[in-house]
């Protein structure tokens, strides 16, 4: 089995919080049970990629309504721990940071386009897309209900909340940048009057996770306005306990730490 996670981060390329955590460690231990687990995320002008050769394994042309962007998928030649694959697109990730820009809106919903395209060359497909947290949120929608990617539709989709409070949501002024799609389904992005990528993924996703049944279990009384569609979706979520990498999260061996220590000892 092959599962492709999709995501705005991932340790040790590109952290703002826990879920990049989540992304470093997830795919390794998956690989080490014999899923074959890979991650998709953008190229962001940081560090890892300063310090790190590239190889370019795919390369094509993306439009946001007018707009229109070059990109590329990239592998680091240094391989990690599990398959990555980076989604260059200038002028929209050629920044250091992650997040906080004024045109986030567009910048995910292009990496979104970015992938969907790739996916739809290769001649094997994952068998399934998970997605992670709003910035790929529209993932599950466009394989169900974009036009052009009709062919990716019958792939199982995996949606994993790791924070509702940040939900995405803009504008019908931006409608403009989706691809083409039965305007029928308009109804599937929107949630209180914006187009909501959160809600979208818990809408079209065909499975959707917490990060704990506990935070499920929140989620259903303090969802900044997700709450009802929480509720009403409630057949399809499952809470999984968050892990940590004690490969990476080693108390014994951490340099961080003034002091290492165990259960047994001080060091």
């Amino acid at each position: 089995m092959e599962i492709l996670h999709v995501s705005a981060e991932c340790f040790p390329i590109a952290k703002v919080g826990g879920l990049a955590d989540v992304l470093g460690a997830l795919p390794k231990y998956q690989n080490k049970n014999g899923v074959e687990a890979k991650v998709i995320m953008p190229f962001y002008d940081n560090e890892f990629k300063d310090s790190n050769d590239f190889d370019s394994i795919y390369q094509a042309h993306l439009k946001l309504g007018k707009l229109h962007y070059d990109f590329q998928i990239l592998t680091p030649l240094k391989p990690l721990e599990f398959p990555v694959y980076l989604v260059e697109i200038n002028g929209l990730f050629d920044r250091p940071q992650v997040y906080s820009y004024d045109d986030d809106v567009e910048r995910f919903l292009a990496f979104q386009l970015a992938v969907l395209e790739w996916l739809l060359s290769l001649e094997k497909k994952p068998d399934i897309i998970h997605a992670h947290d709003h910035q790929a949120g529209f993932m599950a929608f466009l394989m169900s209900h974009g036009k052009a990617y009709q062919d990716l539709k019958e792939i199982p989709t995996i949606f994993t909340i790791h924070n509702a409070q940040y939900q995405g949501q803009f504008g019908y002024d931006k409608l403009r940048y989706f691809p083409e799609f039965d305007l029928k389904k308009m109804g599937i992005i929107d949630w209180d009057g914006s187009i909501n990528p959160l809600a979208t993924a818990i809408k079209c996703s065909w499975r959707v996770t917490t990060v704990s049944k506990g935070y499920l279990e929140d989620l259903k009384s303090n969802a900044n306005g997700l709450e009802k569609l929480i509720n009403d979706e409630s057949d399809k979520f499952s809470g999984i306990l968050n892990g940590i990498d004690t490969e990476v999260w080693n108390p014994e061996l951490d340099p961080n730490l003034v002091k290492n220590y165990s259960i047994k000892a001080t060091k």
